[in-house]
């Protein structure tokens, strides 16, 4: 790789520059840059560059992969502070790596060498909320399960909601396109991005979309940086739509003595044209983690366990008769038991535990030498029969322990390899079957991640799914809007030719 490569993260074909006529270089991590014009246009104590309070911001939560060393960390607590970052960064060819909460699965939020950190994690306030428009307007640090807090007096619902609910942050959630345990009914979090205010390489503030519940006034360039991880621009500001309040669902859960069956099920329960409001997967292994984890009482011994909600759109009559159709077809393809409750209790419990699969996992890795590898493939759902058959497969060829949990409504599955990090076999063995279920996924006319992203972990992956044509746009995007390079630079877009 070439030094410009390298600089810029950008690759182009033949080892040149990837900008046409070449940019100037960015700044080598060991230059010293003069921090202090920096820190006098940001608001006070913005800029840090403490050592370990840097390297503390450095990483997100993706394991194996790189972290470099930063040059400094600003906390932006305005658009004005983005602003200034961008252009000093532009001014001094900086590499820039922009940051929410930092719970990405993916390594998009790490630090690379000589880069400023670009934390929005202060700009944390809900701006307004529209019940006319039925919009909410918020900063990017703003917590999913905040904005969800400040709607319900408002009797307004914003529905994407990952498992990182409580701990991501709504611009996170944009980077990564976030989805969760509602969107097979209700969609991911393009569906609700109106409106976006974007901070580009340069500096300069820029307003997309639609300030209407309509429009096609030009391109539809908000939904552009609807996961783009940061590599396009800074969001400082967010509306995204609102619907009413959700009803309350009836809960059913299925237990399954091979989780075969179990896909068959999720396979003909959404063929028949239901709309559950949540319909996920847990495997065997994960019920395990569960019951060592928490007093969540799910019954041991099962290969897999559907946990399905209907809301039937406010028709408690709807949500039965949904139920009763599920319970039909999970008990014709060998579901050993299946219960239906319309308690809230129940409904809480169930959803409680799924929410709990990643911590009661991590419990269980550190049993076995702590390391996980989180994958989060999305395939078509008349593939997941043969999804679960190639998962099993995988774990056998490596000799590796494989878990999976996922939104089984949409086929976006987490298979999840655990294994001994301080072992090299072990670790050798774990990075092969996670390259085989990414493989696995892209056979069965999937794609690599669904919902956690790319970033550095699965970059030389995104190679392989995009075709010559798209990785050409890819980067003629990426070239036109921070010419320099700057943003997230040897992240997402590092493998691709164009």
């Amino acid at each position: 790789m070439t030094t410009a490569e390298q600089h810029t993260g950008v690759r182009a074909p033949g080892g040149g520059s990837p900008h046409g006529s070449a940019p100037s270089p960015l700044t080598p991590a060991e230059e010293p840059v003069d921090l202090a014009p920096l820190a006098a246009e940001l608001s006070a104590g913005a800029l840090v560059t403490d050592p370990d309070v840097v390297l503390a911001h450095s990483q997100d939560r993706a394991i194996f992969s790189p972290v470099g060393r930063a040059r400094a960390l600003v906390r932006a607590r305005s658009v004005e502070d983005v602003q200034a970052t961008m252009r000093f960064a532009t001014a001094h060819r900086l590499p820039v790596v922009p940051q929410g909460a930092r719970t990405g699965l993916a390594g998009a939020a790490n630090a690379t060498d000589g880069a400023l950190l670009l934390s929005v994690a202060a700009m944390n306030a809900v701006l307004d909320i529209d019940t006319v428009e039925q919009t909410a307007r918020v900063q990017p640090g703003v917590i999913n399960r905040q904005l969800k807090d400040a709607l319900a007096p408002h009797g307004l619902a914003y529905p994407p909601d990952p498992g990182s609910v409580d701990i991501s942050s709504l611009g996170g959630n944009v980077a990564t396109n976030a989805g969760g345990l509602c969107c097979v009914k209700y969609g991911v979090t393009k569906d609700y991005v109106r409106q976006l205010r974007v901070v580009l390489a340069d500096g300069s503030l820029t307003t997309l979309g639609r300030p209407t519940a309509k429009g096609v006034a030009g391109f539809d360039l908000a939904s552009l940086f609807v996961g783009s991880e940061g590599s396009l621009g800074v969001v400082v500001e967010i509306v995204f739509d609102l619907i009413p309040a959700l009803p309350d669902p009836i809960t059913g859960v299925a237990l399954f003595a091979d989780i075969k069956h179990a896909a068959a099920t999720i396979t003909e329960f959404m063929a028949s044209g239901a709309t559950p409001s949540l319909l996920e997967i847990i495997d065997g292994h994960s019920i395990d983690f569960l019951n060592d984890y928490g007093d969540f009482g799910l019954p041991a011994g099962s290969a897999a366990m559907l946990l399905v909600q209907s809301n039937g759109d406010g028709s408690l009559e709807a949500a039965a008769a949904e139920l009763e159709q599920f319970q039909r077809i999970a008990e014709s393809l060998g579901a050993v038991e299946v219960t239906i409750s319309d308690d809230p209790a129940d409904s809480e419990l169930f959803v409680a535990a799924r929410r709990a699969v990643a911590p009661a996992m991590e419990k269980f890795a550190a049993t076995r030498g702590g390391g996980e590898l989180v994958d989060d493939v999305c395939v078509p759902r008349g593939a997941l029969t043969e999804f679960f058959a190639r998962m099993e497969a995988i774990a056998a060829e490596h000799e590796v322990f494989v878990s999976v949990v996922g939104h089984a409504g949409d086929g976006n599955m987490h298979p999840a390899v655990i294994f001994d990090a301080g072992d090299e076999e072990s670790t050798r063995r774990a990075h092969a079957a996670f390259d085989a279920i990414m493989e696995a996924g892209l056979d069965l006319g999937g794609t690599i991640t669904g919902e956690h992203g790319v970033g550095v972990l699965k970059n030389q992956w995104l190679a392989r799914e995009l075709d010559p044509v798209a990785q050409r746009l890819h980067l003629a995007i990426k070239r036109e809007l921070d010419p320099l390079g700057l943003l997230s630079p040897g992240k997402m877009l590092q493998a691709l030719r164009g």
